[in-house]
């Protein structure tokens, strides 16, 4: 298992007990328990728990995880239930014949598949996407130019002039929702979606309700710029209500008997 998805691993599993022994954790990855040690003091330093003896614990009164991105092959086939009820739910808002933007990331991803053979004008910065909307689309299809950044998947130049181009919407995700806005990590991706948000009429926002547990260090959009935001029926009523607090216009899809991947 690879150090970023150990990780991940690690910090689910400590979002549901508030401590994890050596053995419990070589026994949940498959690695030495030299590897786990090595792992508690990366996490620990990061500020993501605190190493006890035997293990590692909680941070004290820290409820929510501090979100650590994974590679865009493995979070594609996470919460696929979710995803694609969101899909299915933001598909029924575009309007055919119009030209929109859609966003790096997995649940923008199934989305794309979802429009694929819609009679629309699609332009992604997304290599899976479009590689995808190339085999299988029939909708004309754009794609950003720059270089590519294979984590997480974009091709990408922010001096490149794509001012040509203009969107009725913008699909865009985040790494976690929070009452400010969107949130990232990557700063690549921040200016991207910064950068997107400028090119198009409205914004809409796809993401999990995993998503509002996240906690990132870098806001990509404020609310204010946002015209509506879909989820899936895992939305927690606190966060239901801090959506209506802040006055985002919100969808809830709810998922068909799937089970996650």
């Amino acid at each position: 298992m690879a150090e970023l998805h150990r990780h991940q691993k690690i910090l689910a599993l400590l979002a549901e007990h508030p401590f994890l022994s050596v053995t419990e954790l070589t026994d949940a990855t498959g690695v030495s328990a030299a590897t786990v040690r090595r792992d508690i003091d990366k996490l620990e330093k990061a500020g993501f728990g605190q190493r006890v003896h035997g293990g590692i614990a909680a941070e004290k009164g820290h409820h929510a995880r501090r979100a650590i991105p994974l590679p865009f092959m493995e979070n594609r086939d996470i919460a696929v239930a979710q995803k694609r009820a969101i899909a299915a739910a933001a598909s029924t808002l575009v309007r055919d014949g119009t030209a929109i933007i859609i966003h790096g990331g997995s649940t923008c991803f199934h989305f794309g598949m979802a429009i694929a053979r819609r009679n629309l004008r699609v332009f992604t910065h997304s290599m899976p996407l479009a590689a995808y909307l190339a085999e299988f689309g029939e909708c004309q299809l754009t794609i950003g130019g720059g270089d590519l950044h294979r984590e997480p998947g974009i091709v990408y130049d922010r001096f490149s002039d794509e001012r040509a181009f203009y969107a009725s919407q913008f699909f865009v995700g985040a790494l976690g929702i929070e009452r400010q806005g969107l949130m990232e990590t990557n700063p690549l991706l921040v200016q991207l979606t910064r950068d997107m948000a400028a090119f198009a009429n409205e914004i809409i926002v796809l993401v999990d309700s995993r998503k509002f547990a996240e906690r990132t260090s870098t806001l990509s959009l404020p609310f204010a710029q946002i015209r509506k935001l879909v989820t899936d029926d895992g939305l927690a009523d606190a966060d239901a209500r801090m959506l209506e607090e802040e006055g985002v216009d919100y969808i809830v899809a709810a998922r068909k008997g799937e089970t996650d991947a």
